[in-house]
Parts: structure tokens; C-alpha cells; sequence
């Protein structure tokens, strides 16, 4: 039985909503977003704070002026409602960084000792780990399997963190964090959640599932202004030269020394970004409030999704283990017969609908699928039914009838040929773009 939208909930407005984007075979069309696990629009809400905050935009911590004071009190206040918003422990510190690669980074440099890691993981929560010694646990065929390999890997010999996403960036399935939290205490570990694409699907309590660490990108959560955070346990943070020195790290300097300032501070030195903490903020809110209507909302878009594609010919969908309990709005797909670049720029170029193509970075699992590339429809707040049935629809026609233009490839790119759409052709005969 086809799972039916709650009436009362509606999708989330978001910046760009109203987008009309230029067909190549002329006309324009509503821009239906299935990029959100790259980069979430903003909410409408966020946008709007920003905005209110803008004319009071000031350095912080050390100025005595009004705009000062307002943009300090902002930006403190913000880590306040970013720890609410993740449920942090008494001794958990929210530092703010410019995204979840900025953040992982950060703590690679406080792990005292060896972290033990997925091979399926996105770059980011895969390559930081190699200063201190990377252990890389390959996953098995199902995820009960894999959780045993883990499990083996963190009691062979003393590792100091286990470094697992919270859900995959290419499939959207969902890990069993508190088991895994649970196993790495065990084990005399401690665990790190790469949340980026979790957080803006679901909520995470760091207090209840025992998450010692996790990192998480504003640009993921709806609130694309270039903060992000690291959460967690202070002791590490402490003990850690910081990250990047310089002013307001500091409580003391002389010319032959220098006091370095506790966490989050430490890690946070130079002018920080006050309209993107305040943005980050501003989300948590608004997601604390849809929380439980967006999630129900998500699961039949998704499920809508995923039976639609999988009533289409040739339509491949890739999933890393058949025993995965729950995902999130991510679809990953092949398409039989056509690159995924092609197939994207098709979807773009006639149909104005946006999709990701290519590795997703994170090589590793791509090679576990037998693939060069793929593609990947995310779901996200503003995602509408209508929306939905125009990807299937599109998808359909292009397995049925082939594309309608011409196209051509070169380094893994595809476009239209020829590229009617203004700002896109390479000579610029086609004009100028509206936005520019």
C-alpha cells in the first residue's frame, strides 16, 4: 500500500522556492532541487534572521560598542541553542568551524591514539585520520556483519576512537549509532558521528546514545552561511595545541610565551563568523520545531521515490547492505545504457531538475558498487509529490524515448549541444545570465 502525505504537512519554505530556470529547448520550468545532501537552500526563516542581524554585525568578545554587544551576545547564544539542539553532556563543547571536513580535521589533531574507520565513509571522515594512525575496517555484506568486524577490529588492540557517518552521503542509510557507541566504550574507545547527513533528517541526542564527538555543516542543515560545528567531549580539545593560532585563542602572550585559552575557544582564533553561527542557530530552531511532521513527510516522498524508480526499466538502486533498518532522503542510482553525467545534464538541460553525478567522495564505496560514478536524488524540506513524479517522469521518457538533445562529454562533463540557456554557453552567445 502507497504511503499518503499528511495533508497539514506542507513542504518547508525555502530560498529559491520560486526558481524558474531556462529549458534548453526554450522556456522556463519550476527548478525542482534534488541536490540537498550537497548543499541545502537556506529556510526561509534562517534567511530571514541572517537579515535582521546584518545591521548589527560587529566584532565580538572584546568590543564595547551597542553592534558589539548585540553580535557577541548572538554568537555565544548560538552555541547555546546548537548544544540544546544536540542534546550535549555537562562536559561536551560546541566549537564552531567552517563545515564538517573543517571540523573532523580539527579533532584528527586532539586523538590520542589510533582511530578505527569504515572504508564506505565520505572523504572527509576517511582521510583526516591518517596523523595519528588510521585503522580501515572493510564492510561486510550486511550491517550486522560489519558492526562484528568493527567490534573485533576496536578488541584486537587499543584504538582511541571509532569514526563512523551517521548516514551515508551516497545511499542514505542509517547506522545504529547507540549500538555502535556502546561497542566502542567497551572496547575503551570513544566514537565520533560524521553527521552532516544525519542532522538535517534526524534528531541526535549526544546524552542519550553515549556520541562522544560528532561534526555536522551548516550548509547541510538549511543554513548555507559557512559555519559548521565539532561537538564534543572538552578534555581532548584541551589537551590539543589549537587548531589555528591566533587571536581570541589566547589569554596570555609575551614575547617568549603564550597561554592558549580552554575549548571552544581555543580552537576558534581570528574573527569568527557571527552571521554564520547565528544562521546555524536559526535552523536548529526551525528543525526542533518540524522535527517529527518533516521526518514522516520525508519517509513518503522517499518511499514514493525509491517504488517509482524501481518500477523503471534499467534503473539500478544501490543500497550497501539489505539489512539497513532505516534511511534517510538519499537515493542513489544507475541508469542502464548512459554515463550518470549524461544523465544528469539531460535531467537539468530539459527537465530543470537537479540531481549529483559523479563519485560523491567517497571512492572507496563506489568501487564496492562496480562503478565509476553514479547518481544521487536527495529529499529535503521544500521537496514536493509534484517534484517526485517530474524526476520518475523524466527518468521514464529518457529510458523510453532517449534524450531529446544532443549532448557531449569530456573529463567526466556532459552539456547540451548546443547550450542554449543564458550564462551557460562557453562562447556566450548565448547572453548573459539573469543573475548576473
Amino acid at each position: 500500500m502507497t504511503a499518503v502525505l499528511d495533508p497539514t504537512c506542507a513542504p518547508a519554505r525555502v530560498t529559491g522556492d520560486d526558481l524558474r530556470v531556462p529549458l534548453v529547448q526554450g522556456g522556463t520550468l519550476d527548478y525542482a532541487n534534488f541536490d540537498y545532501a550537497a548543499s541545502a537552500p537556506a529556510l526561509a526563516g534562517v534567511a530571514a534572521r541572517v537579515d535582521e542581524l546584518l545591521p548589527y554585525y560587529a566584532s565580538v568578545h572584546r568590543g564595547a560598542g551597542y553592534a558589539s554587544r548585540i553580535s557577541t551576545r548572538c554568537y555565544e547564544a548560538a552555541r547555546d541553542t546548537v548544544g540544546r539542539f544536540l542534546g550535549c553532556d555537562t562536559d561536551q563543547v560546541v566549537v564552531f568551524t567552517r563545515n564538517t571536513t573543517d571540523a573532523l580535521n580539527l579533532l584528527a589533531g586532539c586523538v590520542p591514539g589510533d582511530t578505527v574507520v569504515l572504508d564506505i565513509e565520505h572523504h572527509a571522515n576517511f582521510l583526516p585520520w591518517q596523523r595519528h594512525g588510521r585503522r580501515v575496517v572493510c564492510a561486510a555484506d550486511t550491517l550486522d556483519e560489519t558492526v562484528c568486524r568493527l567490534a573485533a577490529e576496536l578488541c584486537a588492540k587499543p584504538a582511541a576512537l571509532l569514526a563512523v557517518t551517521g548516514a551515508s552521503n551516497v545511499t542514505g542509510e542509517v547506522l545504529p549509532l547507540e549500538r555502535l557507541a556502546e561497542l566502542a566504550h567497551q572496547c575503551g574507545a570513544r566514537i565520533l558521528v560524521d553527521a552532516a547527513q544525519l542532522a538535517p533528517h534526524r534528531r541526535i541526542d549526544l546524552r542519550a546514545t553515549g556520541i562522544d564527538y560528532l561534526a555536522l555543516s551548516g550548509h547541510k542543515l538549511y543554513a548555507p552561511f559557512g559555519a559548521g560545528v565539532l561537538v564534543g567531549r572538552r578534555d581532548w580539545l584541551d589537551a590539543a595545541p589549537p587548531y589555528l593560532a591566533g587571536g581570541g585563542a589566547v589569554t596570555e602572550v609575551t614575547p617568549d610565551d603564550t597561554s592558549w585559552a580552554a575549548a571552544p575557544h581555543r580552537h576558534e582564533a581570528g574573527s569568527p563568523n557571527v552571521l554564520g553561527a547565528a544562521a546555524l542557530a536559526a535552523a536548529c530552531d526551525a528543525l526542533t520545531e518540524s522535527s517529527a511532521p518533516a521526518q514522516a513527510r520525508e519517509r513518503v516522498l522517499t518511499e514514493r521515490l525509491r517504488a517509482g524508480l524501481a518500477d523503471i526499466p534499467g534503473i539500478r538502486c544501490l543500497r550497501i547492505w539489505p539489512d539497513t533498518a532505516d534511511c534517510v532522503g538519499i537515493v542513489a542510482f544507475t541508469v542502464d545504457g548512459y554515463e550518470p553525467g549524461r544523465v544528469a545534464a539531460y535531467l537539468s538541460a530539459e527537465h530543470a531538475i537537479g540531481v549529483r553525478d559523479g563519485r560523491f567522495c567517497a571512492h572507496p564505496l563506489l568501487a564496492r558498487f562496480g562503478i565509476e560514478a553514479g547518481l544521487r536524488a536527495s529529499i529535503g524540506l521544500g521537496t514536493t509529490e509534484t517534484q517526485i513524479d517530474r524526476l520518475l517522469g523524466a527518468v521514464r521518457a529518457l529510458v523510453t524515448h532517449g534524450p531529446a538533445w544532443n549532448y557531449t562529454g569530456a573529463g567526466g562533463r556532459w552539456d547540451p549541444v548546443p547550450e542554449t540557456r543564458p550564462g551557460l554557453s562557453v562562447d556566450g552567445s548565448a547572453g548573459a545570465a539573469p543573475c548576473v
